[in-house]
């Protein structure tokens, strides 16, 4: 038996997802099926890579809820004022998002018999991929390319939901938990600019000039 707390925390991230689209078309001052479009390509981007992956049916085409919950996202940024959405929401919209698609990402690929480390990263994939291909097609710098911790994020909250699962623990509440955690340590990169350390490739020293 499906616990009714799944299909709802799959609903709960498509919306965000899609509601961060929405925002960016809207930032962009793009027309409202541009916002359609870039709320439709972040909620399900990530799921249909990873039902392609695992060869199941793509979650959106089976699921009758999934395209009216994206089409109500585009509508709510469209239709109401502009000051609401001022700020960094679309920050926190896909961060939940994030959190929500990396724990569901895993338990998916888990259930479908995907080896530990592998589901693992498919969660990541699952969750990254829609706010890639969303910056992509906008044209602006990738998400993955910030400083701020953004990945990190998505694997912590995978990783916690999918040992949670192998250890037995209800799937539900490993999905919840790996979604907390992993919008937490999102939620404190946005807050405290927190990074990890890039990469510097120390300078050659300069050759003696020819005597």
């Amino acid at each position: 038996m499906i616990d009714p707390l799944l299909p709802l925390l799959s609903l709960g991230g498509i919306a965000v997802f899609a509601l961060s689209g929405a925002l960016l078309a809207a930032q962009l001052n793009q027309t409202f099926v541009t916002a359609c479009f870039f709320a439709l390509l972040t909620g399900v981007g990530g799921g249909t890579i990873r039902d392609v992956m695992l060869d199941a049916p793509v979650f959106w085409l089976v699921d009758p809820l999934v395209a009216p919950i994206i089409l109500i996202s585009a509508a709510a940024v469209w239709i109401t004022p502009a000051k609401l959405w001022e700020g960094r929401l679309l920050e926190w919209a896909d961060a939940a998002g994030l959190a929500a698609f990396s724990t569901l990402g895993a338990g998916k690929a888990l259930a479908y018999g995907v080896e530990p480390v592998p589901a693992m990263i498919l969660g990541v994939i699952t969750g990254c991929a829609g706010g890639m291909l969303r910056d992509v097609v906008a044209g602006v710098p990738s998400i993955l390319m910030r400083p701020d911790l953004y990945v990190t994020p998505s694997a912590l909250a995978a990783v916690t939901a999918a040992i949670m699962m192998l250890c037995g623990i209800d799937e539900t509440l490993a999905l919840l938990v790996g979604s907390v955690v992993g919008f937490t340590m999102r939620a404190a990169a946005l807050m405290w600019s927190l990074q990890l350390p890039a990469y510097t490739r120390a300078s050659k020293p300069e050759a003696d000039p020819p005597q």
